[in-house]
């Protein structure tokens, strides 16, 4: 099955169970990190034909997500003598595939990188759209590029090695497109048999419609606005909180789902205090997470220091905070003017 992300000067395509030979008559940097070289590598490089392949490996994990290890992965491509035809190969989860993509769009002012992902968060969101960066103290992704892939594959035996946790944290993400753009996909979700989906016994059929599902939901929005000047910014639904608490817990508490989980949570507090979601709706997001074993809820130590990470995020400009809530099931909205007192209200139902 084929998605094409139809952009006016990058377009591309999402295959999905579609991996058969890749031919790349060039020199082929594949990036990685030892638990996936160590479960997938061998099948992968089964598949490709290059002039020369190097690979290299680089600690997984949002707490490594820097620039540190961005120069590191830098200076293995130098030692790889690529050139600006070689293409590098993002093979990992939603960390290595946008450390993999930045890394590509500034060696040598960029040359083409392919997206393979292998955890549900990276089909279903990382790899597609060319949202590249990396994390550093003042917040999360707060440096990168917009950069689009050559193509993404997505092959459903790389998610059979998932654990429910990491299956989970992908679904986080579905769950938010769902509720921000399409009711009937909320539907769906709350059809899934969530016990088998998370131990990955589930018929094949069930995440090609997953990862189908979001890709062409996300790229009908990317394709109206790449550089999220508007309509893609309502994909950043619960990540205005979620990046403060990843930042604030130092990345090691929540896997990345795992805190936008918490974070619309925490976004339908807000909006059903603004009279913007039903008490009704709100729990109905709610059922669905926990349905998937997702966290909920975060304790706040220190409100004012919490509020005021808000700002350090990109999201944030003119120094008003952008929300993206949910206005109803399947439809969002951006609010720039809200009452600072009512923010601080919200957060103090998580003390």
């Amino acid at each position: 099955m084929q998605v094409e992300i139809n952009l006016k000067e990058n377009a591309y395509k999402v295959y999905i169970d579609e991996l058969e030979n890749l031919s790349l008559d060039t020199k082929v940097f594949i990036l990685s990190n030892p638990k996936i070289s160590g479960l997938h590598l061998q099948s992968l490089l089964s598949k490709i034909k290059a002039r020369e392949i190097f690979i290299a490996t680089i600690k997984d994990g949002e707490e490594y997500k820097n620039l540190a290890t961005l120069e590191e992965i830098l200076n293995q491509m130098f030692n790889s003598k690529l050139d600006r035809k070689s293409v590098l190969i993002s093979f990992g989860g939603g960390v290595i595939s946008d450390m993999g993509g930045f890394a590509a769009s500034i060696y040598q002012r960029g040359i083409e990188f392919i997206n393979i992902p292998t955890t549900l968060l990276a089909c279903v969101d990382a790899a597609v759209g060319g949202k590249t960066g990396v994390n550093n103290a003042y917040g999360k992704n707060l440096i990168g590029t917009f950069y689009q892939p050559k193509a993404v594959y997505c092959e459903n035996k790389f998610l059979r090695t998932l654990s429910p946790k990491e299956l989970s944290a992908g679904m986080a993400e579905f769950i938010k497109m769902a509720v921000m753009f399409d009711e009937k996909i909320l539907e769906f979700i709350e059809s899934m048999d969530a016990k088998s989906f998370l131990n990955a016994s589930c018929e094949n059929e069930i995440f090609t419609q997953i990862i189908a599902k979001s890709v062409e939901l996300k790229a009908r929005v990317v394709e109206q606005d790449e550089k999220e000047a508007g309509l893609r910014m309502l994909l950043n639904y619960g990540h205005t909180f979620a990046h403060v608490i990843e930042n604030l817990t130092n990345y090691k508490l929540y896997l990345h789902g795992e805190a936008v989980a918490v974070g619309m949570n925490m976004a339908n507090h807000l909006a059903l205090n603004l009279g913007l979601l039903s008490k009704m709706e709100s729990q109905r997001i709610e059922d669905i997470l926990l349905k998937f074993k997702l966290p909920v809820s975060y304790k706040i130590k220190n409100v004012a220091e919490f509020y005021e990470a808000f700002f350090r995020d990109k999201k944030s400009s003119n120094q008003k905070l952008n929300f993206v809530l949910a206005n109803t099931l399947g439809k969002g909205v951006i609010k720039d003017d809200i009452a600072k007192e009512d923010i601080i209200a919200t957060l103090r139902e998580f003390q």
